[in-house]
């Protein structure tokens, strides 16, 4: 956890910390991100860093829960929680996704760097953090459509929010980085044409699990 001197500091302050590491981790890596590059970035002395967090990893896990709530603000943006159809409301929430991650780049490279991350240590403690907020989000939608008849008789609710939380860990990196997806080719294709394969692949979602029509 970030010590009393972090949350002590100006907003502005934390921001500019923030983004520098972003822009470092998510083009490089937990293991191979420069502290050092992030302090000259930020415009402060490298030891700073260790008087706002308890080392390197402590730093990593807290920018990249910060990345990871600003996704969910932003994906969660007029999708029904409420009332919505399980369906209806993946494909909000994916356009939205893929929507976010066009508009902020660091956000991006930072989710990215966070899931191919080769220390176990680093990737297990960055993963919890989005793992709770897909199925904090998704398990009761698919429990609600589950009581509504929206699902096949007989859906596994833990196979369904696994398929849907691939699909979405597909959709924050593929379209945006190079030699990830070897079948669709979303890196470098016009962004209709993504949210169409993507509208696509919930429809795949649908026709295995909801009732046949």
């Amino acid at each position: 956890m970030p010590k009393d001197t972090w949350w002590n500091l100006p907003e502005a302050k934390r921001q500019s910390v923030t983004r520098a590491a972003m822009a470092e981790f998510g083009a490089r890596g937990f293991s191979a991100g420069s502290l050092n590059v992030i302090a000259r970035e930020a415009g402060i002395a490298k030891g700073s860093l260790f008087q706002y967090f308890d080392d390197k990893l402590d730093f990593f896990t807290t920018v990249a829960e910060a990345g990871s709530s600003a996704v969910e603000a932003a994906v969660l943006v007029g999708v029904d929680l409420d009332d919505g159809a399980y369906f209806d409301c993946i494909r909000v929430l994916v356009q939205n996704w893929l929507r976010f991650f066009r508009a902020h780049p660091l956000e991006q490279g930072m989710a990215h760097a966070a899931a191919s991350e080769i220390d176990e240590e680093a990737r297990a403690a960055v993963q919890g953090v989005p793992n709770r907020h897909y199925v904090s989000v998704l398990r009761p939608l698919a429990e609600r459509a589950q009581a509504r008849g929206e699902l096949r008789d007989g859906t596994d609710l833990d196979q369904l929010v696994a398929m849907t939380v691939l699909v979405l860990r597909h959709l924050d990196s593929a379209p945006f980085q190079p030699h990830l997806d070897p079948v669709l080719g979303l890196h470098g294709k016009p962004a209709k044409q993504v949210d169409r394969i993507a509208s696509e692949l919930v429809g795949a979602l649908e026709r295995a699990y909801a009732p046949a029509r």
